[in-house]
């Protein structure tokens, strides 16, 4: 049985990853968004809802997992964020597993995956998508986020490769510093050439 070219589609916070995403969505290649199932699976009645609660008592509520609370929780501590790791990335695995299968008659899917190379997500894939802009561009982006502080940011900033050393190993690079427009015409093209 053939199986879709699989398109890993990465990049650092406020680079325009998931505008990418919903461009080549638009031009008719099924995304999985690794980012919204984990938020899906922790809604309220979601399948990690549970599990986080018991490893990290008093960080989910009616209305499921609480955001904050986790964060402050495992922001700072390394074991803990790899606990919750070790909760998350498994379901999400079998739920992209479940993706593949139900597309495998595509000729392309799309896996937008935040922490593609630093969690090894880049072995599974066929080719490798980066989206990047220049850094006072992504720090604007960012910033100007509900809630988000220059703390925030330098910390997700830290837990993620860096933008060049992700643009060094991909296979493709969007540049999203430009116009809508120009970016649509890049993952049109990119799309046309694979």
């Amino acid at each position: 049985m053939t199986r879709p070219k699989i398109i890993g589609l990465t990049g650092s916070i406020g680079m325009g990853k998931s505008t990418v995403a919903q461009m080549f969505a638009d031009a008719g290649i099924p995304v999985f968004d690794a980012d919204a199932e984990v938020r899906a699976m922790q809604e309220a009645g979601g399948a990690l809802v549970p599990a986080i609660e018991a490893a990290f008592p008093g960080s989910t509520g009616p209305e499921g997992v609480d955001r904050d609370r986790l964060g402050q929780q495992v922001f700072a501590d390394k074991a803990a964020l790899a606990r919750l790791e070790a909760i998350v990335h498994p379901a999400v695995g079998a739920r992209r597993a479940a993706f593949l299968a139900g597309h495998h008659d595509k000729r392309a899917v799309v896996f937008d995956i935040p922490l593609l190379f630093e969690r090894g997500g880049h072995e599974a894939v066929d080719v490798i998508v980066v989206v990047s802009a220049p850094e006072d561009v992504q720090r604007a982006r960012v910033l100007a986020r509900p809630g988000m502080t220059e703390q925030k940011f330098e910390h997700i900033c830290g837990l993620q490769l860096h933008d060049s050393e992700k643009r060094a190993r991909a296979d493709h690079v969007i540049d999203t510093g430009t116009s809508l427009e120009e970016t649509r015409a890049e993952v049109v093209a990119l799309i046309a050439s694979l």
